[in-house]
Order: structure tokens, then sequence, then C-alpha cells
């Protein structure tokens, strides 16, 4: 039951692609993430994914459409739809989604399968 505060968890790492938990909830996590370029396309069976834009631009890319966000802006991936996210520029996110769910969903892959419940 304390407050949280977002810069000064962001401050705390650098990496791109690499969330990190900064609570827990109803069995969903709330996730930070710095992203900057493209993520590997996937796709997350039975979750779907939350993204909420706290600084920079951020995409979600369907094979269909993309769905172009900013500052204050969020989307929901549905679950089985195959997409990528990206950033032309570093941008800070903020995703909620059940705990233990990889961030590559279906795709391993070494460069961008991150470590699952990291916390800061």
């Amino acid at each position: 039951m304390t407050k949280i505060s977002l810069d000064e968890k962001f401050s705390l790492f650098s990496e791109h692609w690499r969330p990190k938990v900064i609570a827990a909830l109803n069995g969903q996590e709330i996730k930070l993430i710095k992203v900057l370029g493209a993520f590997p396309w996937h796709t997350h069976d039975a979750e779907e994914e939350f993204f909420l834009v706290l600084k920079g631009r951020f995409r979600v890319e369907y094979r269909d459409k993309i769905v172009e966000m900013g500052p204050g802006e969020c989307c929901v991936v549905p679950r089985g739809v195959e997409h990528r996210t990206a950033a032309d520029l570093e941008a800070e996110i903020l995703c909620f989604e059940p705990a233990g769910v990889r961030n590559t969903g279906d795709v391993e892959d070494a460069s961008f399968t991150a470590p699952q419940g990291v916390t800061i």
C-alpha cells in the first residue's frame, strides 16, 4: 500500500524490450518497458496484452493494419492475433498482462526473449 513513481522506476534501467514488473494484482503483472526499434512478430494464444504509452511514440503492427500511439494513448492486443511492437525513437510503455507471460509469446528469440518476473 505504497505509491509508485513511474519516473523513478524508469530511471532504474536503460535496456530495451526487457519488461520490469512494478506491481501485481489479480493474477496480472504491471510492467514498464523501454522500447526502441522493432520487436519480432509473435502471438499470445491465451493472453491479451494492454499497452499504454507514457512517453514517446509507439505502434502495434498487425498483418493488416498499424495502430500508432502517443503519450496517454493505449490499446489492447487480442489473444491469438499475430503482432509486433515498434518505436522509431525510444518510448516508455506500461503493459498489463497475466503473470508468467513470455514477452515473445510463441517465439523464442535469443535477442528479445526476456527473463520473466524481473521486478524493480
